[in-house]
């Protein structure tokens, strides 16, 4: 029986040919895209809600009302919502996939995590286009009398 032999170093390297899914390639393209999106999406949140006006101090109910009148802002913030769930969702399936090492265990963990970004996302999906700000006795602008 001979021992295993280390290839010259100027051996050509054979890539495998074999073909599967891209979703790995996919999952990597979404991050670098979604990450650049999620900057310009929350520092233009930021400037909106902390350095125009008078900062943290305007942030009430009045405010957020005010703002999911507009369906801009609504929009705004529901890409806002879905990027960050879906790329952090992405990100932690991946530390998942390198350090679970059983099988059963990577399954559960992933399981866990897909329900509970579902709904985060669900949920905060609902409030964005749901949210009434003319709840009884509130006394708005943009409330009818």
């Amino acid at each position: 029986m001979s021992a295993p032999t280390i290839p010259a170093p100027r051996t050509g390297y054979q890539r495998s040919t074999a073909k599967g899914s891209n979703f790995e390639l996919a999952a990597w393209l979404f991050m670098r895209l979604s990450g650049v999106l999620l900057v310009i999406l929350i520092f233009g949140h930021l400037i909106v809600n902390m350095w125009l006006g008078d900062g943290v101090h305007q942030i009430d109910f009045a405010f957020v009302a005010g703002k999911w009148a507009s369906p801009f802002w609504q929009i705004w913030d529901l890409l806002m919502l879905w990027l960050a769930m879906l790329h952090g969702t992405n990100g932690v399936r991946t530390v998942i996939l390198d350090y679970a090492e059983r099988p059963a265990t990577r399954m559960t963990l992933q399981v866990v995590l897909y329900i509970a970004s579902l709904v985060v996302v669900v949920l905060g999906t609902l409030v964005i286009f749901t949210f009434d700000p003319c709840i009884a006795g509130a006394d708005f602008q943009f409330c009818p009398a």
